[in-house]
């Protein structure tokens, strides 16, 4: 830090000449500023010297410097974290480094650099695959992506430290089998009941977020009073299980049995009220249930999975880790419209993985 100490040449009523000798300090003022910025070059010669006996020694370059002339780490660091951390798009990134260092470079460098640096982030990737997939509880989603003007899926697999990201032309199990992150895990899937998810051989949990939002569907279309009855009651939960956590405890047997017989009681009314449609003469395959219907089979037929997060708090209400994972690739698609090549959305996939779980916590940065 610099100091700067504008000092008075004389005085203004006498006209005398002032010592600095005697001045104190009397106010302090801090401007925080970055200094403008240039591009250095840096010179690597090697040398060779010949020995007295007549042998001749050369000097080797170090093995990152390959070429007569090349970018270094640092600018090609920047431009990867432009266009994959900071969404910006290729042509964009090149002008904004040229505004600031005075470097041209072509968006086809900056794309040979984001295929560079996803092929050295893939074994760090696939050492945060391995610990999610031994995590006790992981939180997934999935999500439409434009690839080459075709319908591709954003797969993704969080923990609170680690993500994983992948693309896949099919959303459902056989995304599932060839990602081959959650075909053989054993803990908890925090998930929206997306179907495919049912097949997996482990505990589930259901967001919610989701629940709540079609509960208020059904309250704000409807003159009935379940929806709004299960809301209180998974609300009224939720807040127990939060302050069950920050005190370092769990719900009391009692607890969740009050919380249980609650919602059993309401859903057995909403059902009451909501009857299935019988099937109408001649007609092909199962008769259209309402909304309202099958929202509240599926709150009776998936109760331990609805209510999963009482018992086991390390299971949270929400799917909220998954759905914030998909919500930057969505921005990056938004802002720079579809991904031209698979590979340009694989090597996304790559570095956002990477670059979502360090930012985590310093333990996640050792893999």
């Amino acid at each position: 830090m610099s100091i700067v100490l504008p000092l008075p040449v004389s005085c203004d009523a006498c006209q005398a000449t002032l010592s600095s000798s005697a001045a104190q300090v009397h106010q302090r003022a801090q401007v925080f500023d970055i200094p403008a910025v240039r591009f250095e070059v840096i010179e690597y010669q090697s040398l060779s010297l010949r020995c007295q006996c007549g042998k001749l020694h050369q000097s080797a370059l170090p093995l990152q410097v390959c070429e007569v002339a090349q970018y270094g780490p640092n600018i090609r660091a920047l431009a990867v974290h432009l266009t994959q951390g900071q969404l910006l798009p290729f042509a964009r990134a090149c002008e904004l480094i040229k505004d600031l260092y005075h470097l041209d470079i072509s968006p086809a460098t900056l794309l040979q650099w984001v295929h560079e640096g996803a092929q050295l982030l893939t074994p760090m990737v696939q050492a945060s695959a391995q610990k999610i997939q031994a995590a006790p509880v992981v939180h997934v989603d999935e999500s439409g992506l434009r690839v080459d003007s075709c319908l591709q899926w954003l797969h993704t697999a969080v923990t609170p430290t680690h993500t994983w990201y992948g693309v896949h032309p099919k959303r459902g199990m056989q995304a599932i089998q060839d990602h081959a992150i959650l075909l053989n895990y054993t803990g908890t899937l925090v998930h929206d009941c997306w179907a495919p998810y049912w097949s997996l051989n482990c505990d589930h949990s259901l967001c919610g977020a989701h629940l709540l939002r079609e509960l208020i569907f059904q309250k704000e279309t409807s003159t009935q009073t379940w929806a709004q009855h299960i809301i209180d009651t998974l609300l009224g939960a939720h807040q127990a299980c939060k302050a069950a956590r920050e005190t370092g405890t769990v719900l009391e047997p009692t607890q969740i049995e009050a919380f249980v017989s609650q919602y059993r009681a309401q859903v057995q009314d909403g059902q009451a009220q909501n009857t299935p449609e019988p099937k109408k003469p001649a007609q092909r395959g199962r008769a259209k249930q309402s909304s309202a219907f099958n929202l509240l089979r599926r709150l009776f037929e998936r109760e331990q999975e609805v209510l999963r997060f009482m018992r086991d708090l390390t299971a949270a209400f929400t799917n909220n880790l998954a759905e914030r994972a998909v919500r930057m690739p969505k921005v990056k698609q938004r802002i720079s419209g579809c991904f031209r090549t698979l590979l340009g959305a694989e090597n996304f996939c790559v570095i956002r993985s990477y670059l979502d779980t360090v930012k985590w916590t310093p333990e996640s940065r050792q893999f």
